[in-house]
């Protein structure tokens, strides 16, 4: 059951003649008549249970756009549906008006639209929806919360879609539009050209300056169709908080960005997310296919607080490649890489080329220029030793052949692709 305002003014009103006349009668004939059209409210009201509720929402859109949920209320009864409804949303949801006067006729239906903006990645499940349903007088009314499954999933923003343009202007001149001349690990023969002064001997075609009568040298260019595997570190590590996001969606940023710069070189691409055990993957995703896949499988993805498992990581990748590939590494550069992943290392770098992609947090080195008070001086020295310790372990990193790469949540998606542009401009893949 629930109340109005009008039942308070009703029972504020009785207390007038209650005051002029004198006895117990007027109190109970007022307190009989204000049950009685309590009574009257609530055997007159539309029962919740018997409306029909539909929500619809779409099924998935990316992080801080809006969109609205349509709530279909449905009123097969003989009577008026008067009263509210609250269509209920978690928090992160991003729900604005959701609370909605109802007055639906009897046989018809209603819809009532509720303005979302999520605040978080991932799958945001509805709530229930509350039906207040109010008699002809409007001083009480029946009350129920009933179930409208639906849930909206959330996708990564892509922030660094802005950056794509550029890399790939860059990518066309790596691959040459016009052929360049690129020695090393991993290239493709492009064409023949004519020998110039300063091309590397090595480089000559000797059959083909045979059949000409002239110099001629080959050109190469960086192989396509390589793959890029992208292991996206979802262990407790990534729970950390760099401004207002966790780490995990920072290198989920960043793995899209490469991701995309990728494909359009031809390379292949393919994502495994895990910590203690595999929580994601796609495989075989190309052209268009690639990126509303990746988006798809990281959406729903949340930090476990759990150490990852690098051993794991590593078989994951041994049976997921069968030749030279670049594995990219979406993991912080904490203490414990060095106790976890420095073991199992070596299997990795001996058949693949290794980058490990790292966030970093800015509010570090504004800690490391503190000296306002002794507070910040110490804030100041413990920021200086994890710098000086991250340092460390990245340059033992480097001596093991893996190329790291690190940055502030905006800064690491522009610095990873320009570590895959120059590995592919090296012959490196």
């Amino acid at each position: 059951m629930a109340v109005t305002g009008r039942l308070v003014a009703l029972v504020a009103v009785g207390g007038v003649p209650i005051a002029l006349l004198p006895g117990w009668a007027p109190v109970l004939a007022w307190v009989l008549l204000v049950l009685l059209a309590v009574g009257l409210d609530l055997l007159l009201a539309v029962s919740p249970k018997a409306l029909a509720l539909e929500r619809s929402v779409p099924t998935s859109l990316r992080l801080d756009e809006a969109t609205t949920c349509e709530l279909l209320v449905t009123n097969p009864t003989p009577r008026r549906l008067r009263g509210l409804v609250r269509d209920a949303w978690g928090p992160s949801a991003g729900a604005g008006v959701d609370r909605h006067r109802l007055d639906v006729p009897a046989g018809e239906r209603r819809r009532y639209l509720t303005p979302l903006r999520p605040t978080r990645r991932g799958d945001r499940p509805a709530d229930l929806v509350t039906v207040r349903s109010l008699g002809p007088l409007g001083v009480a009314g029946r009350q129920r919360s009933l179930p409208a499954p639906a849930s909206l999933r959330v996708l990564p923003h892509f922030r660094s879609r802005r950056h794509l343009p550029s890399r790939l202007a860059r990518l066309r001149d790596v691959e040459g539009r016009s052929s360049v001349q690129v020695r090393g690990q991993g290239t493709e023969f492009d064409s023949l050209r004519d020998y110039v002064d300063g091309d590397d001997v090595r480089s000559i075609d000797w059959r083909a300056t045979a059949r000409r009568q002239e110099l001629v040298v080959r050109t190469w260019r960086p192989e396509r169709d390589r793959r890029v595997l992208l292991v996206l570190d979802t262990s407790r590590t990534a729970a950390g908080r760099v401004g207002d996001a966790p780490r995990l969606d920072a290198a989920m940023d960043a793995g899209l960005l490469l991701a995309a710069l990728a494909s359009r070189a031809g390379d292949r691409v393919d994502l495994v997310a895990v910590d203690r055990r595999v929580r994601a993957r796609v495989e075989r995703a190309t052209g268009a296919a690639l990126l509303p896949a990746l988006v798809q499988a990281m959406a729903p993805l949340e930090a476990r607080l759990t150490e990852a498992d690098w051993p794991l990581v590593v078989r994951t990748v041994r049976t997921s490649l069968t030749r030279r590939a670049l594995v990219v590494l979406l993991t912080p550069l904490e203490a414990a890489v060095e106790e976890t992943l420095l073991p199992v290392l070596e299997q990795l770098t001996a058949r693949h080329q290794v980058v490990l992609a790292s966030v970093t947090d800015p509010r570090v080195e504004e800690m490391r220029a503190g000296r306002g008070d002794e507070v910040a001086v110490y804030g100041a020295a413990a920021a200086e030793r994890t710098v000086l310790e991250t340092d460390r372990l990245a340059r033992r990193l480097a001596r093991s052949g893996v190329h790291v790469v690190r940055g502030t949540p905006e800064e690491l998606p522009p610095r990873l692709a320009d570590a895959y542009l120059a590995l592919k401009a090296a012959g490196r893949l």
